[in-house]
C-alpha cells in the first residue's frame, strides 16, 4: 500500500491500522514490513555538493516512496461487530489508512479469544515472533486498558494452543514475547 505520510504519522512495524471502506465496513491489519526504495535523487544529492537548505527542502517537501506491507487480521461490519477472520474483500488502491487509536485497538482485541493470531502464526512469510512482540507492546502500552492481565493471559494461551505442535517456533515466539513483558 502507499499513502501520503509525514514522519510523525507514519505507522511503525507492528502498528495496528484500520482502513474504512465506503460500505461502512473497516478492515484491520498489522504493518509487517516498511521500506523506502531508492529513487535516484538521493544518490544525486549525496554525490554532489549541495547546500544544506536544498537537503532540508527535500526532506520536508518531497514525496518519499515508502512501501508498507500489511497483514489483514480482521474486519468490522457496518453494525460495529468485529470478526477475527479473513476480510470479505481487500481495500481498493486509493483507500485511506489510519493508525488505530487506543479505542480501536481495545475494541478489536477485546474478544474472549484472539482468533486473529491464527493469521499471524500460520503465515510462514511473516516475522511472527517480532510482529507478535510489537503488537503485544502496543496493546499493553494502552494506559487505560480495562483488563491488561486477563488479555495478556488469553493472548499467551492462544499462542501456545496454536503452536503446540511446533516446539521450536513456539519457543522462538515465547522468547521474543517475553522481552515485551519485562
Amino acid at each position: 500500500m502507499g499513502c501520503r505520510l509525514n514522519q510523525s504519522s507514519t505507522p511503525a512495524f507492528g502498528d495496528m491500522i484500520r482502513i474504512p471502506l465506503n460500505d461502512g465496513k473497516r478492515i484491520y491489519g498489522l504493518v509487517h514490513e516498511i521500506h523506502i526504495d531508492d529513487d535516484g535523487l538521493v544518490r544525486q544529492l549525496v554525490s554532489a555538493e549541495v547546500a544544506p537548505e536544498i537537503i532540508e527542502d527535500n526532506r520536508q517537501n518531497r514525496n518519499v516512496p515508502i512501501e508498507m506491507s500489511v497483514v489483514f487480521i480482521g474486519w468490522e461490519d457496518e453494525y460495529a461487530r468485529i470478526y477475527h477472520t479473513r476480510v470479505p474483500y481487500p481495500p481498493l488502491t486509493l483507500d485511506e489508512i489510519f493508525r488505530c487509536d487506543d479505542e480501536d485497538i481495545l475494541r478489536f482485541t477485546s474478544r474472549a479469544q484472539p482468533g486473529y493470531l491464527r493469521a499471524l502464526l500460520r503465515n510462514e512469510e511473516l516475522p511472527a515472533a517480532d510482529l507478535l512482540t510489537a503488537h503485544l507492546k502496543q496493546v499493553l502500552g494502552i494506559p487505560h486498558h480495562p483488563d491488561v492481565d486477563g488479555w495478556r493471559e488469553r493472548y499467551l494461551n492462544e499462542i501456545i494452543a496454536l503452536m503446540k505442535d511446533d516446539y521450536p517456533q513456539l519457543m522462538d515466539v515465547l522468547t521474543a514475547v517475553s522481552n515485551a513483558l519485562q
